[in-house]
């Protein structure tokens, strides 16, 4: 572990490139654990420590302005009023286009966590504030949303995208919204044509409204149709559910200093669990 500045460590580590700094806990009797999701966006594992989380990336992996992820790559630190040192590591970071950034939490119900985790929330986003970043707690998606990006996310691989001309052809057929089935037939064999559609609806390449079980009539169309007809930004606005406002949902971003120093970018080993292993890894105080 490398410990800095918090100040500097911001602006100078790439939090999406680091390991683990601590292995996601195993938690007897639930239904779910520690895995690795395989990130479309980079082509490589980003550790995942439960469900929520995974839906999360799921979301940022389809976000075309996200070009890094990374699981619980930086620990803060920081001394509350008394003197004593707190910490607390957020659970994702993604890096978008423009070179800002997300530290996020993924809780299951609004007060996931107790009194420990929306204290750190607070001083976790007055740190980010300082530095251009942005802190979230991530509100749960809807059911529905979140079956549909599941199913869709099993197309995400560019295995998905068939034989060189087929996708076009899938493009083509879309060009006008007509019911998936359809389109889909009008191209090929629905066994070779319906994964790389459902290929195109992952990277928004194609559209559809999410927000309703997908089934073989949904209305389907070319993310080439104009801004508010359902086209490619409405259908991203929908599943990212108001990701573009990180600013003020919530209540997480606050203004003023809380924390001071950053350990980041030094070798760690992550002992146990599916995100274990050795890499660089990063504190913030």
């Amino acid at each position: 572990m490398v410990q800095q500045r918090w100040a500097d460590a911001a602006v100078a580590v790439a939090f999406e490139e680091l390991d683990p700094v601590s292995a996601f806990p195993v938690v007897p009797g639930r239904r779910w654990g520690p895995g690795l999701w395989w990130s479309a966006t980079t082509g490589r594992h980003v550790a995942s420590g439960s469900h929520a989380m995974r839906v999360q990336l799921m979301v940022l992996d389809r976000d075309p302005r996200v070009v890094g992820m990374a699981g619980r790559p930086v620990r803060v630190l920081w001394r509350d009023g008394r003197g004593r040192v707190r910490s607390w590591v957020p659970q994702l970071f993604a890096r978008y286009a423009d070179g800002t950034g997300l530290l996020a939490d993924c809780p299951s119900h609004p007060e996931a966590g107790g009194e420990r985790a929306l204290e750190a929330a607070e001083r976790v986003a007055e740190a980010c504030a300082q530095v251009g970043l942005v802190y979230q707690r991530l509100e749960p998606l809807e059911k529905t949303l979140v079956a549909n990006l599941k199913w869709l996310a099993g197309y995400r691989h560019p295995r998905n995208q068939g034989r060189p001309g087929l996708a076009a052809a899938v493009l083509e057929a879309f060009a006008r919204p007509r019911p998936l089935i359809e389109g889909v037939e009008a191209v090929g064999d629905a066994i070779e044509v319906l994964p790389v559609a459902f290929h195109g609806l992952w990277h928004g390449q194609l559209t559809v409204a999410l927000d309703v079980p997908l089934h073989e009539r949904v209305l389907v169309h070319s993310s080439m149709v104009p801004a508010g007809t359902g086209g490619a930004a409405d259908q991203r606005a929908a599943a990212i559910q108001g990701r573009d406002a990180v600013r003020g949902r919530g209540g997480h971003e606050v203004g003023g200093g809380a924390a001071g120093q950053a350990v980041s970018g030094g070798t760690n080993q992550c002992g146990g669990g599916a995100a274990g292993g050795s890499g660089r890894g990063g504190e913030a105080v």
